[in-house]
């Protein structure tokens, strides 16, 4: 290996805004001090490093240090950390161009000449781009601000120090001067806050005001705790596949960490010698129903869940919001707190909560902090809703994807659905708080959603004591592509004809008799007139000690 490699004379390299460091400018200081700091980290010496860092600087590179890690976040699991992983990818996505398609044409930097720089440093060939700005530091900040923007400290703050060793070390060999590094690194930051602008960051937790929260005397080892497994609950797993469900798998972490506890398995006939999922066969051999699925099944569960919180200290639920949303309502008859374990597709009410597994669930009940949270309720009839209830587009949507996915899976089923709902269906007439609408598709959230667009996507809170009402009015087709659009992307704001707002009752008229309503994902059948209310902090929950 030579001793030495040069990128340039020995002339004082070009500073951004003009000048070659002669005179007494500010510009002109500034590329002196730049300067006198490369050489002083070029003369530096940091034993164990002297290997370390230029394989950091190396494996940065387009960026395959960061898909990594985003594969990385993605593969743990929890929605909060593949957010994560997602916006600092989009961050990535919108600096690179700025610097390297704009930055660096722009200013036209030239490179440092590396004598100083040990040639042990220089490991690989040095780029011959323009130095200004740092492009692998823009890349490291804007996948770190993105990250910490969802992710907790325990994750956020371990990439921010990988992505401020990624910028140092193009310094240290000899890549960049250090104005280059800051210039990448603000460059990279103003991205990954740029991405708020069309999709926004979400709350770790959803707030349960601190007046209305209460504390339980939990027992050693789940005594007292009632959990309902529904084994039909998350991913379609089949029963030949050798490896257990996701709902079972959840059902053995209970088992493991509250062994005091009872635990039913709902809708999983091949346990038939097992003593808790046979209450659940029991009671559907009691009834005269069997078979996989719709009313009847949704029938047994409710039964399973009212005799399970009626003789419950505290009510656990494994399943969907769907699964949660019944529980709920067993909780409320019997007055029982209630244990949200997430173990569906969603999960958004466990989501909001702060629960994103069964061992945040776990930490929340032996905490034994309770909650209050609001209930939306619809009547005529028993209709309760945690998250959202919608009409419209959106519920033949749902309709048409259940009717589907037993034979596509869900996310095959929904995209089928939203093609035959696009071709399809046709506005509401209604009457909605006393004037007429022609409805296409509308949400109302229980508790004021922080997204925007017709979708409420995440909540700041959960005892607010207000309806986030959403609805699009619209009739020709390219608008309706536009706002299912906004729908299925999490909220983006792309709807035409979008009416949103705050209350806490709304009354519906149907112009042509009943109509559907998806109740926390699950589809039922109203009525020609119907009002929502809400019942202000009415149901118990067990809720996390603190942001996790």
């Amino acid at each position: 290996m030579q001793s030495t490699y040069r990128t340039a004379p020995k002339t004082a390299p070009a500073v951004a805004g003009g000048g070659t460091g002669g005179g007494g400018g500010l510009l002109a200081r500034l590329g002196r001090l730049d300067r006198d700091a490369f050489a002083w980290v070029a003369a530096a010496r940091l034993p164990g490093l002297e290997g370390v860092l230029p394989r950091l600087s190396h494996t940065a590179d387009h960026g395959v240090l960061w898909f990594g890690t985003a594969a990385a976040l993605g593969a743990t699991g929890r929605p909060r950390l593949r957010r994560a992983a997602l916006r600092g990818l989009a961050g990535i996505a919108v600096a690179s161009p700025v610097v390297n398609l704009l930055g660096k044409q722009a200013f036209r930097r030239r490179r440092p000449v590396v004598d100083l720089v040990p040639p042990v440093r220089i490991r690989w060939k040095l780029p011959t781009s323009h130095a200004f700005p740092s492009g692998h530091t823009a890349s490291a900040a804007a996948f770190a601000a993105g990250v910490a923007m969802e992710a907790p400290p325990v994750v956020a703050v371990p990439v921010a120090g990988l992505a401020a060793a990624v910028g140092f070390s193009r310094v240290y060999t000899g890549a960049h001067y250090p104005g280059d590094v800051l210039a990448g690194a603000a460059v990279g930051v103003l991205a990954a806050l740029g991405t708020r602008m069309v999709w926004p960051a979400r709350p770790a937790i959803a707030k349960v005001s601190p007046t209305a929260t209460e504390q339980m005397a939990v027992q050693e080892g789940g005594r007292g705790v009632v959990a309902v497994v529904n084994m039909g609950s998350g991913s379609n797993t089949g029963d030949d596949t050798p490896w257990p469900s996701r709902a079972e798998s959840v059902a053995r972490i209970l088992e493991r960490e509250l062994p005091d506890a009872e635990i039913i398995r709902f809708g999983k006939p091949e346990d038939d010698t097992d003593e808790a999922s046979g209450v659940a066969d029991e009671a559907a051999k009691a009834s005269g129903r069997g078979g996989a699925g719709g009313g009847e099944q949704d029938d047994d569960l409710t039964r399973i869940l009212d005799d399970a919180a009626s003789r419950a200290d505290a009510l656990a639920v494994v399943g969907g919001d769907g699964t949660v949303n019944a529980a709920a309502r067993a909780a409320l008859a019997h007055k029982v707190p209630l244990l949200v374990v997430p173990g569906g597709t969603f999960d958004h009410f466990a989501r909001a909560l702060g629960v994103e597994t069964v061992g945040d669930a776990v930490t929340a009940y032996r905490d034994g902090r309770i909650g209050r949270v609001d209930v939306g309720r619809v009547a005529p009839g028993d209709i309760t809703f945690l998250n959202t209830a919608s009409f419209g587009a959106y519920t033949h949507l749902v309709s048409r994807r259940e009717k589907l996915e037993g034979r596509l899976g869900k996310w095959p089923a929904m995209a089928v659905a939203a093609i035959r709902t696009l071709r399809g269906f046709e506005p509401h007439d209604m009457i909605v708080d006393g004037i007429p609408r022609k409805v296409w598709l509308a949400f109302v959230g229980n508790g004021v959603y922080g997204s925007r667009g017709p979708a409420p996507t995440w909540r700041s809170s959960l005892n607010d004591g207000l309806f986030d009402i959403r609805l699009v009015e619209i009739g020709h087709r390219v608008p309706r592509v536009r706002a299912l659009a906004s729908v299925m992307g999490g909220g983006l704001h792309l709807a035409p004809g979008l009416r949103d707002w705050k209350s806490g009752v709304l009354e519906l008229t149907h112009k042509n008799g009943g109509f559907k309503l998806a109740v926390d994902g699950e589809v039922t059948e109203l009525p020609s007139t119907v009002r929502f209310t809400i019942e202000p902090r009415a149901l118990q929950v067990f809720v996390p000690l603190r942001p996790h």
